[in-house]
């Protein structure tokens, strides 16, 4: 996995704008991509981001890069609680929410729709993508919205414009360290 990947696929959660990040990556030794792994949670835990393999197949990982304190708030709310709950979460910890989302991604062949609350998605807008069967969007962008479009549609220009600035200072040598914004 490169910074690069990292960078291109995170900058809203590197920056702090945003609850988390996902995106798929190739590796050749598992091992390898674990041991990346812990290095890149030394070097940005302290930022508060963690970094994690929701799933490894096919020579293909699933990398989870979240804000836990961010997560913690973002599981909180009502509409996020009664989706999850209705789904076999329990809410001891968002440790345990991620648990529970990985024995649901091994568990079925598509992704399960509520991982948009692990990313920041507003709950309403994940409610209205399980209810109609992703049909009827007000409009997509890095998500479908059901809800207030003038907001999702303000938030996709800010983590476009985030990323934009973030690979364009990556490519001058600015490092993910540097490029990580402690929260």
């Amino acid at each position: 996995m490169s910074e690069e990947m990292l960078v291109r696929h995170c900058s809203p959660t590197l920056a702090g704008m945003k609850t988390g990040n996902m995106f798929t990556c190739t590796f050749e030794n598992a091992e390898n991509m674990r041991e990346a792994l812990r290095k890149l949670n030394c070097t940005l835990g302290k930022k508060g981001l963690r970094v994690l393999p929701l799933r490894f197949q096919n020579s293909r990982a699933l990398i989870y890069v979240y804000r836990p304190a961010r997560l913690s708030q973002d599981l909180q709310d009502e509409t996020a609680c009664r989706l999850l709950e209705e789904r076999g979460y329990q809410f001891e910890t968002p440790e345990r929410c991620i648990v529970r989302l990985i024995q649901r991604i091994r568990e079925s062949e598509e992704f399960p729709h509520e991982i948009g609350l692990f990313l920041g998605y507003p709950p309403e807008d994940v409610c209205g993508f399980i209810e109609n069967k992703a049909d009827a969007c007000k409009c997509t962008g890095c998500w479908k919205v059901y809800g207030d479009v003038d907001a999702a549609q303000k938030l996709f220009a800010k983590y476009k414009k985030c990323t934009d600035i973030y690979c364009t200072m990556f490519a001058k040598g600015r490092s993910v360290e540097r490029l990580t914004v402690a929260v």
